[in-house]
């Protein structure tokens, strides 16, 4: 009863506007007091405890690499090499800026990132090849979900030090997956194409233009495989490959002349403000889940969740649901860091593999930003075009769906994500 009114509390803080962060550990204090599961003595060591974290130091590294490649131009040099490559396709920029957002998925480990970057590469030439705006807003804001999905990735990181297991494993894990859902939102803009007939113009495949492209984005390209070639590898961790990709993409900037000295405060700035959203929440959700766990809580679901059923199946469907749910409300980060201690004795209790169940997590919590009310791409989007949300929602359904049979798949199908780990 005394856990029911703290996360009530919690959650009528939430509805109040409260910022998350500040939201539960109040109600973790709260609890602390009703409860006494940890003395309040240890309340700054083990929020402290919760942020000291060498594998952190990535979180603002990558996002700082994606705002360089923008900023420096290359970003652009990967799109027209994506274009050149899937140019002669039915749907080419439209596939072409899908396959965009998956590049940057491989620098910048974020979906906000990914979504504000390529939509404002693309979206006036998407509308000029006849895509509706609405329209186009979803389709990048559903590529850009491979943001948190396509190593390297924020989410992965941080429920790599939620669960105590290496992000590096987790990279190679999710590879497949992520690329699953690439081709998943790729086929879906073809399907839809097919029938609504929007992208008006279809170019030849040229080698001599692939060529071109391909030398014009070289040192674009050279980031993605300095940091997934470093990372896979082994010669750097996911932390070391971020501070390398960072150093290289302003060594490139600053030849080419596209970044200078007067940049540096702004983008710093940037990568400041996501880490100060990002670490706050984490510090207080691991002292709310320790709390927890020393309550019993974690164990208590699963008793209560395995007396309902124990079919495996039907266990997985119950989690994938939580997890679109939780992901409609939240962002990922408090969703990782609360729902994680949560349900992964649950996944234990029927056998599923905890990087199977990493993935799958991550995975699944992907659908929340293209879906409403808290669709973090949405908003982007809207911002930056103007577009409503609900028109952005709309459009986005068709992509919801294909990326959630993705999610069934990967819960169902753990060789999917175990398989580059047995190599």
């Amino acid at each position: 009863m005394t856990v029911t009114l703290c996360l009530s509390f919690v959650v009528v803080l939430l509805l109040l506007a409260v910022p998350f962060w500040v939201a539960v550990g109040l109600g973790t204090v709260a609890l602390l007091l009703q409860t006494g599961a940890l003395p309040l003595s240890l309340l700054g060591e083990t929020l402290f405890q919760g942020v000291d974290s060498f594998a952190l130091i990535a979180i603002p590294l990558f996002v700082l690499t994606g705002d360089v490649m923008v900023r420096s131009g290359l970003a652009y040099k990967l799109l027209d090499f994506a274009e050149a490559t899937t140019g002669s396709l039915r749907t080419g920029f439209g596939t072409s800026t899908v396959l965009g957002c998956g590049f940057f998925a491989c620098i910048s480990g974020s979906d906000a990132a990914d979504a504000a970057a390529i939509g404002r590469i693309t979206m006036d030439r998407l509308v000029e090849r006849g895509y509706p705006k609405a329209y186009a807003c979803a389709l990048v804001a559903s590529g850009a979900c491979t943001g948190i999905l396509i190593p390297p990735s924020i989410s992965y990181i941080i429920i790599g030090i939620v669960l105590g297991i290496s992000s590096t494993t987790l990279f190679v894990a999710a590879v497949i997956p992520g690329i699953l859902v690439l081709l998943a939102v790729v086929v879906a803009n073809l399907v839809i194409n097919r029938f609504g007939s929007y992208e008006n113009s279809r170019q030849p495949f040229s080698w001599r233009r692939w060529f071109r492209a391909l030398n014009d984005a070289k040192f674009a390209l050279l980031i993605p495989v300095i940091i997934l070639g470093g990372i896979y590898s082994g010669i750097f961790t996911p932390t070391e490959s971020a501070a390398v990709a960072v150093a290289v993409a302003l060594v490139l900037g600053m030849l080419q002349r596209t970044i200078h000295l007067r940049d540096f405060p702004a983008m710093l700035e940037t990568s400041a403000r996501v880490n100060g959203v990002i670490l706050p929440i984490i510090a207080v959700a691991v002292l709310f889940s320790q709390a927890l766990t020393v309550l019993g809580v974690p164990q208590s679901l699963v008793a209560t969740l395995t007396s309902i059923t124990d079919n495996r199946d039907l266990l997985i469907l119950l989690m994938l649901a939580i997890f679109i749910i939780a992901g409609m409300f939240m962002e990922t980060t408090p969703n990782i860091v609360i729902l994680a201690p949560l349900l992964a004795p649950i996944a234990a209790k029927i056998g599923m593999d905890p990087i199977h169940f990493c993935v799958f997590m991550i995975t699944s919590l992907g659908l929340g930003f293209i879906t409403p009310p808290m669709g973090l791409n949405l908003f982007v989007m809207s911002g930056l075009t103007g577009v409503s949300i609900t028109a952005i929602a709309r459009k986005a359904v068709p992509f919801v769906v294909a990326m959630t049979i993705v999610s069934i798949v990967v819960g169902f199908v753990p060789q999917l994500s175990l398989s580059l780990l047995h190599r």
